[in-house]
């Protein structure tokens, strides 16, 4: 229902005394949500619900490592701001998640403090897809990430070897690749190329990073 149809109903704000005495209660469940979290278990709250994560394949583990290691590689050697992994919580206007990896560029991450636990929205996500997950990162997560202008969002499928990347435009996300090969690069790292393959290729891996290392 849009805003306008909101407003041609004669009960609106019965509808909206309603969905403020829910969001009260949601309130209430995201500060016991704060208060519960902590560094030994991934929890997110989505939607008003604490949401508790399941232990992750080592193929889902691998591409998570491999994306860190050579966005931070890159990032440090370049001064271009800070990487985070897994359990780091970004808090936006109504839910807090734990991306598998994250970028914030400089004029933010300069801001953070090594005793900060909650974060805002980064400037690239990056979601390794699980069984129990993918329907959240693909939409909830998807559009939410998007509704606070994450720029850049990637969907990392760890078995079928494919990355999706989106890329925000005017305010919604542009699919710019879906594909197991060939270059990515990154639009909210600048400068950053490097072959999708390498995600799923640890050798290939240290090879970039190598090579990220030699050209500093």
């Amino acid at each position: 229902m849009s805003a306008a149809d909101l407003l041609e109903r004669p009960d609106v704000y019965l509808i909206l005394q309603r969905i403020q005495e829910a969001l009260d209660r949601e309130k209430a469940e995201r500060q016991r949500f704060y208060e519960t979290v902590d560094e030994n278990q991934k929890m997110e709250f989505i939607n008003g619900q604490i949401v508790f994560q399941s232990p992750v394949k080592r193929a889902h583990n691998s591409a998570d490592g491999t994306i860190y290691r050579i966005l931070d590689t890159f990032v440090t050697e370049h001064d271009l701001g800070w990487v985070g992994i897994e359990k780091i919580l970004v808090s936006l206007t109504r839910n807090d998640y734990e991306p598998d990896v994250c970028f914030w560029k400089t004029g933010k991450a300069e801001a953070f403090d090594d005793k900060q636990m909650q974060f805002p929205a980064p400037d690239l996500a990056v979601e390794v897809l699980s069984k129990s997950t993918a329907k959240t990162d693909r939409e909830t997560k998807f559009n939410d990430y998007e509704a606070h202008g994450v720029s850049e969002y990637w969907i990392v499928d760890s078995e079928k070897h494919i990355l999706e990347q989106y890329v925000l435009e005017d305010g919604r996300y542009e699919l710019r690749m879906k594909s197991g090969d060939g270059m990515l690069t990154c639009e909210a790292i600048a400068r950053l190329a490097f072959p999708v393959e390498a995600i799923f290729d640890k050798k290939l891996t240290n090879k970039i990073i190598n090579r990220i290392l030699a050209e500093k």
